[in-house]
């Protein structure tokens, strides 16, 4: 048996999209894709952008204003300081980049396929 970790799903969700909100959506369905296997096994997955984003409308702000450079990366670390692992999807992103650097100064593991995590089947 496994203990239940509170894992931070990362990947990209801005990176390679042109900021077209269709694509971004589709980033964040991928994302997404990995909650279900994460709960399934016992653990708490997490999005950065499950926080970022209501925090950024309920202060009246999009994602591509200033504000957001002052919640988007804060939020991801405020997650990473409860985290106890990361889950780094596939593709370009620096912010993930930068949660998997983080991750791996503060000890953390850091799983680069769902298939690695302690308790997933896929």
């Amino acid at each position: 048996m496994h203990n239940s970790m509170f894992i931070l799903i990362a990947g990209p969700y801005r990176s390679g999209t042109g900021d077209d909100p269709r694509l971004m959506a589709d980033n964040l369905r991928r994302l997404e894709a990995a909650a279900w296997p994460l709960f399934r096994a016992g653990h708490l997955p997490m999005i950065g952008e499950w926080v970022a984003l209501p925090v950024l409308a309920s202060a009246g702000s999009g994602f591509f204003e200033p504000l957001a450079e002052e919640v988007v990366y804060p939020a991801a670390h405020r997650l990473l300081e409860r985290a106890d692992a990361v889950l780094r999807l596939p593709g370009e992103s620096r912010g993930a980049d930068q949660d998997v650097a983080i991750a791996r100064e503060r000890g953390l593991p850091v799983y680069l396929d769902l298939a690695e995590v302690p308790g997933v089947v896929v």
